[in-house]
């Protein structure tokens, strides 16, 4: 039924669907909920998403870097064990993979949000609610255990079908902006340094995806030169339009209003221009929502794939359908995403509330593969690694410094709660380090035999 080797060597992703690989992982629900989630920081929120999508781009050229020196599957895991070997490799890529299904949930969360706006009946029934996010986290998942190129088609056209009705408002919305509701800088309760630290693992959260074009560089066509333009392209059109769109949304709607909103685009849009913009903003937000959920769900069955496959992560992740795709392993992924999902569910939690949470738990996650990432090179260059013939370290240092400090600062901004529940989920990969090894040691023993043999 299934074998544990080879992806079908057919390069299947090109220039057009690595950016909207990014763009789809970068503009998906969470940045549609996220001026709701931002509005108790009022100006301050604004600075963020600047000050984010400066440290984004740097970033982003960070990977773009790596891509260049060794474009492989895996990623930030796969870069990480260049640099730091086996076990962090795992640690990372351990990381990193529950940073993704922590995420798939809020996302969902965006979706259900959004068809409540387009269809209002469902926002009655609470249960149902529950059943879309479930039915659309798993369509998605078997869209991706159909194989790579059926995914990365699917992400082409949700991506590029929701950013016209998005540019649109994020531009001509300018127009209806009250400047007034940014007269107040900060009207949160926190100083300034701390209500911008506060907003940056929701920023950040926005910001992931930026290494998505390097996790299925496997299936990319020219890796070398696809990679590093998607990822620049990428970055750049989503920090403008987070920037734009969000201004928009909170020069539009009143604070208290924005705080309460499920939609906040679409109300946004309904103020300018009527029900039929915001319905329009709504149908691009549920479409943009299952996008993000299907790039994601792609990386979360690849980067675990390219670690199991050289013993970092468990056997299970390595197998394979006839078509490519790791499906035991999104099958499992997904299943423990629908369960922190159904945990939420059976609470009472508010959505902002299980929102904000979900955010912070899952962006620190995914900071420490970031953070590993950018001091890649320098190791490499430190120990005179073989590959430090072809690398600019002079221009690697300022953008390096920049990508490491803001990573290490999104972690911070996290607070206690999330620092707590990451470094938990990282103490849980201890005992299955210990499995790997001994699948490793057993796989070692059958190699030995079978050459004496």
């Amino acid at each position: 039924m299934t074998t544990v080797e080879k992806i079908p060597p057919t390069k299947s992703l090109g220039i057009w669907t690595c950016t909207a690989l990014i763009i789809g992982n970068m503009i998906g629900s969470g940045f549609f909920i996220a001026p709701a989630a931002l509005a108790p920081y009022g100006t301050v929120a604004i600075i963020g998403w600047g000050v984010m999508a400066f440290a984004a781009v740097c970033l982003g050229m960070v990977f773009a870097r790596l891509a260049r020196i060794m474009p492989a599957t895996g990623g930030p895991y796969a870069y990480t064990r260049l640099g730091f070997g086996r076990f962090t490799g795992f640690l990372v890529a351990w990381g990193y993979w529950i940073s993704i299904w922590a995420s798939l949930p809020a996302m969902a969360a965006g979706l259900v949000g959004y068809l409540g706006q387009i269809f209002p009946v469902l926002q009655e029934y609470r249960g149902l609610n529950i059943v879309i996010a479930l039915g659309s986290m798993w369509l998605v998942a078997f869209i991706n255990m159909r194989g790579v190129k059926e995914a990365g088609l699917f992400q082409a056209v949700t991506v590029y079908t929701k950013l016209i009705p998005f540019i649109g408002l994020s531009v001509f919305g300018l127009f209806w902006v009250d400047w007034s509701h940014f007269a107040v800088i900060n009207p949160s309760d926190k100083p300034f340094l701390g209500a911008l630290a506060a907003t940056a693992p929701l920023t950040m959260f926005a910001f992931l995806g930026i290494e998505s074009a390097t996790v299925p560089a496997g299936d990319v066509e020219n890796p070398n030169k696809t990679i590093p333009l998607a990822t620049i392209i990428g970055t750049s059109v989503s920090a403008l339009v987070y920037i734009l769109g969000t201004t928009v949304v909170m020069g539009v709607l009143p604070r208290e209003v924005l705080i309460n909103s499920s939609a906040p685009f679409a109300d946004a849009a309904n103020a300018m221009w009527g029900s039929t913009a915001a319905m329009v903003i709504s149908i691009a937000a549920v479409i943009s929502s299952l996008g993000a959920i299907n790039g994601w769900t792609l990386l979360m069955g690849q980067v675990p794939m390219a670690a199991a496959r050289d013993g970092a992560m468990p056997r299970l992740f390595a197998k394979v359908s006839k078509s490519g795709s790791p499906s035991w392993g999104i099958m499992l992924s997904m299943t423990l995403s629908s369960t922190l999902l159904l945990i939420d569910a059976s609470g009472s939690n508010a959505m902002a509330a299980f929102y904000n949470l979900i955010v912070d738990l899952s962006t620190d996650a995914a900071m420490i593969p970031y953070v590993f990432c950018c001091v890649v090179e320098g190791v490499l260059f430190a120990r005179r690694d073989k590959l430090s013939k072809i690398l600019n370290i002079k221009s690697y240092w300022p953008v390096a410094t920049v990508a490491f400090v803001f990573s290490v600062a999104t972690i911070y901004g996290g607070g206690p709660d999330a620092g707590m529940y990451s470094l938990l989920l990282l103490m849980l990969a201890v005992p299955v380090w210990i499995i790997i090894s001994r699948e490793n040691s057993d796989l070692d023993v059958v190699n030995e035999d079978s050459k004496n043999g």
